[in-house]
């Protein structure tokens, strides 16, 4: 077991590694910008090394700064948490090249499921069902006349090396094509650095399905239930919970083989999510996240597996510490993004917090490196903390949800706690009849500021 991890993030995530470690009897290193010296996480942390300014390109994203940082301090590993270097194949090279134990698949994984072409050409040949769409980069636009013609309209022009809805646009009608291709192109460069887009079929009310999986050096394959993260504003997720409304046990246990089968063939290793649209009974592949998820509190709540604990043990070289049939899921979970932003804008409020209360009880989980006197600084991703509650069944969980945002205090700045109690009174959201589009439409029908 290592003795010493650096953790190469900020915020929530990098206090949630550093409580995983210190359970595990293990040292860490915070690194942070100088825009970040005064945080949670760096003043928990045995170690801190400065890194950097503001900046998160000199910063947070400096990988020679981040090994120089492992280097005086010591450390055995480096965990790249979520966001920033933790999908950066190039990092993870790096990392184990100047002798450190990357916290996460193997360099050729990320880069394989980085691209989304070549990560659906994968999971294809492995077994799992994609969406109709291109066979490859469209290079012009016959090609993307000719593709349409088979999928059928609507269709989904979406960037190869992206995410986050950037590079993505919908036509409607051939009419529309060309404009949605050449947009998507011009979107893919400017966020990505490349321009490559390929074609997919638009599903008309789908669903956002997530299945967590883990898998060990010795062959041993898992999957943790699935998520349901079909509440989403602009391709980017708000709430999710877990185990999904949609879902029964026996499609679970389906999807969940399939799944597994596929990163038992590909030969995965430490924890992945494989994320799908799911309409009218059927599950379409749309990508794979290489690395802990923001959500993957919701899964330890219903089945009591502490996710960075496991990555820990699997990137030390140790077997899972439980198999298939060991892992029971029980109740309900909700996890609720808290973020510095006003509630119906969602123009980010950094700022200084002048109060904070954190919500409690049973059940109820606040991951949040925020605190009274805190200041959130501009640079960075407005989150700021996540409410993840668990319930024996949904009815429960979304009234202890209800409760724990009225008793949350967060003052000085603007966070996004009241869409939430707004959402969770609606009654397509209490009844769990809700899809991917379901959000902007509902905010498209309230009331301007």
């Amino acid at each position: 077991m290592f003795d010493k991890i650096l953790i190469a993030n900020r915020g929530e995530i990098a206090l949630r590694i550093h409580r995983a470690c210190k359970e595990m009897g293990i040292a860490t290193v915070a690194i942070h910008s100088e825009a970040d010296a005064g945080a949670m996480w760096v003043r928990l942390a045995d170690e801190s090394v400065c890194i950097g300014p503001a900046s998160a390109a000199k910063s947070y994203l400096n990988i020679p700064a981040i090994i120089a940082a492992a280097e005086i301090t010591g450390a055995n590993a480096i965990h790249p948490g979520y966001g920033f270097l933790s999908e950066n194949a190039r990092f993870a090279e790096i990392v184990n090249a100047h002798g450190y134990t990357f916290i996460g698949p193997r360099p050729e994984h990320i880069t394989m499921m980085g691209d989304k072409i070549t990560a659906k050409q994968a999971v294809k040949a492995a077994g799992i069902p994609v969406v109709p769409g291109s066979e490859g980069a469209l290079t012009t636009e016959e090609e993307a006349i000719a593709a349409a013609a088979i999928i059928g309209f609507p269709v989904l022009i979406k960037a190869a090396a992206g995410g986050g809805g950037r590079g993505m646009k919908v036509a409607q009608t051939p009419e529309d094509l060309a404009e949605a291709v050449s947009t998507a192109r011009a979107e893919a460069k400017a966020a990505f650095g490349d321009d490559a887009v390929y074609m997919e079929r638009y599903l008309q009310t789908p669903r956002h399905i997530e299945l967590q999986v883990i898998a060990d050096s010795f062959g041993n394959v898992c999957h943790l239930g699935e998520r349901d993260c079909s509440l989403q504003r602009r391709h980017q997720k708000v709430l999710e919970e877990a185990p999904s409304p949609a879902i029964d046990a026996a499609t679970r246990a389906k999807i969940g083989k399939v799944v597994v089968d596929a990163i038992k063939a590909i030969g995965y290793l430490g924890v992945g999510t494989i994320e799908f649209l799911y309409e009218n009974g059927e599950f379409f592949f749309i990508e794979m996240n290489t690395r802990l998820q923001v959500e993957h509190p919701v899964t330890e709540a219903i089945t009591g597996i502490d996710l960075v604990r496991e990555q820990i043990r699997i990137a030390a070289g140790l077997p899972l510490s439980f198999r298939q049939e060991d892992i029971i899921f029980e109740g309900h979970a909700i996890e609720c993004r808290i973020n510095a932003e006003n509630p119906k804008t969602f123009t980010p409020s950094p700022g200084l917090i002048t109060d904070f209360h954190a919500p409690g009880g049973l059940g109820v989980r606040l991951d949040s490196a925020i605190y009274a006197g805190y200041s959130i600084p501009p640079y960075y991703d407005s989150l700021i903390g996540k409410l993840i509650v668990h319930g024996r069944d949904r009815e429960e969980c979304i009234a202890r949800v209800n409760r724990c945002l009225g008793e949350m205090v967060v003052g000085g700045i603007e966070t996004t706690i009241p869409l939430f109690q707004e959402l969770l009174v609606q009654p397509d959201i209490l009844s769990g009849k809700y899809d991917i589009h379901w959000l902007e439409r509902w905010m498209k029908d309230q009331p301007s500021v």
